[in-house]
């Protein structure tokens, strides 16, 4: 991405439209193979790529990255000797391409995305969609302004027993759902990703280009491939990195896209390292239908945040549900048939004759489950083939970020935020509208 300029990106971003893909074209039949482009092909890009290479209809013909050894690696993985890049706009000019895999760090996503969209390509775009909330209006208007099909990269839109979990919380099967819990737990102590020095850029890595939009940085090793998720340039930290995930779970088993209101407190508590992002941190949302959502990050401490092994708790009048990669649990809740006065009775006799006669009014329930990147990558080919819309589409992917993004924004401002999902302002604080979208460092422009 060296020596661009404006008027390079005007081009990509406005005549692009008069470009047509195959996919533009043609309605591809259910044995025809779609012709894919990768952008990102780094740790998680290396892991859809092995999604969709699972499928023998998905055909990987053009590759992008930034460092050599990623498209060497992903080269010979595919097989077929797929045109290498370096810079994704070219890629994006082949004409053959039915479909692009966007991969990169987070904050390339949004250019990536609407340029592809305006090329005529489909996209598969990883999760979290945006950086700022800004980001991700603008590539659901280039999705729909193109007729592109999307699919976001959360897996688990895709899956069998995530839908299954789901529609036991949406259809009463727990009871009133009053508090949800969400949990990243994991003890990064005591050194975290460590403290390098700022230094000059390797020679054969385009730091420049890795940046892109982001502000003009020294070279901090812990600022590249995964470690990015650390800083605010280029991620959201861990409350968009995992808690997009257990927020679209969340939103689809409450059957809500919003949060009314958000606020957040935490920080580098242990200190581990150069981060930005807290290694603490606690993010608390009240949801239409009066629903009090947790998002609990503890870095410095690996305790178990619930009853049972959880990514996700669903407490509910009747039981709770407990929600994990490896399946979910549902824990009946011993109901009392008395009124609740006989919870704090007068003597010892009252209580024990309520407590006998507590019962569950649910019965416990253990599912097995697995989620499998390449259910997702299948949802998206077939999609891309019967243009419908795919499992996880551009709108409930930004719905999903932006609850995780404006949660940063509450911690950042430590502010109690009033959220209006239509306009998609907070109605009560300035201070926090000015962070729903940034600057692009020159000569990149957002498009739209």
């Amino acid at each position: 991405m060296t020596q661009i300029t404006r008027r390079d990106f005007t081009t990509a971003a406005g005549a692009t439209v008069a470009m047509t893909a195959l996919s533009a074209s043609r309605v591809l039949g259910v044995n025809d193979r779609v012709r894919i482009g990768f952008i990102g092909l780094g740790n998680r890009g290396d892991q859809v790529l092995d999604a969709f290479l699972t499928h023998k209809d998905a055909e990987v013909v053009a590759i992008c990255d930034l460092y050599q050894p990623y498209l060497d690696f992903a080269a010979k993985k595919i097989g077929a000797s797929p045109e290498q890049f370096r810079d994704y706009r070219k890629l994006l000019d082949r004409k053959d391409l039915d479909a692009v895999v966007v991969a990169s760090p987070d904050h390339w996503h949004a250019l990536q995305m609407i340029h592809a969209c305006r090329a005529g390509k489909d996209v598969y775009v990883e999760k979290p969609l945006s950086l700022v909330v800004a980001e991700g209006r603008a590539m659901v208007k280039a999705a729909n302004e193109t007729k592109r099909v999307v699919q976001v990269g959360i897996q688990r839109r895709s899956n069998s027993f995530c839908k299954e979990a789901a529609e036991v919380v949406r259809s009463g099967g727990i009871g009133k759902i009053t508090a949800v819990r969400c949990f990243h737990i994991v003890n990064e102590w005591p050194k975290g990703i460590g403290r390098p020095a700022d230094e000059d850029p390797p020679k054969d890595f385009d730091w420049d280009g890795w940046l892109g939009p982001a502000p003009k940085r020294r070279y901090n090793r812990n600022r590249t491939f995964y470690r990015f998720r650390w800083f605010y340039d280029h991620s959201g930290g861990q409350l968009t990195n995992f808690g997009v995930h257990y927020l679209a779970q969340i939103h689809t088993a409450l059957g809500v896209d919003a949060p009314r209101t958000v606020t957040a407190l935490g920080g580098k508590f242990a200190d581990c390292d150069n981060r930005e992002v807290p290694d603490t941190m606690e993010v608390l949302w009240h949801y239409p239908g009066d629903t009090l959502v947790t998002f609990s990050q503890f870095n410095a401490s690996a305790a178990p945040g619930a009853g049972r092994p959880c990514e996700i708790e669903f407490r509910g009048t009747k039981g709770t549900l407990y929600f994990g990669l490896g399946g979910y649990e549902i824990v009946p809740e011993l109901v009392y048939p008395n009124e609740v006065a006989a919870r704090t009775p007068v003597d010892r006799a009252v209580e024990k004759t309520a407590r006998a006669g507590a019962k569950p009014q649910i019965a416990g329930k253990k599912i097995e489950g697995r989620i499998a990147d390449a259910d997702h990558a299948r949802n998206f080919l077939d999609c891309v083939k019967s243009r419908q819309t795919p499992s996880c589409d551009i709108e409930f992917g930004h719905r999903c970020t932006t609850a995780a993004l404006v949660g940063n924004i509450a911690h950042k401002l430590r502010a109690v935020l009033d959220w209006d999902a239509k306009t998609e302002r907070f109605v009560n604080n300035e201070a926090a509208n000015k962070m729903l979208s940034y600057e692009y460092r020159a000569p990149y422009e957002l498009p739209g």
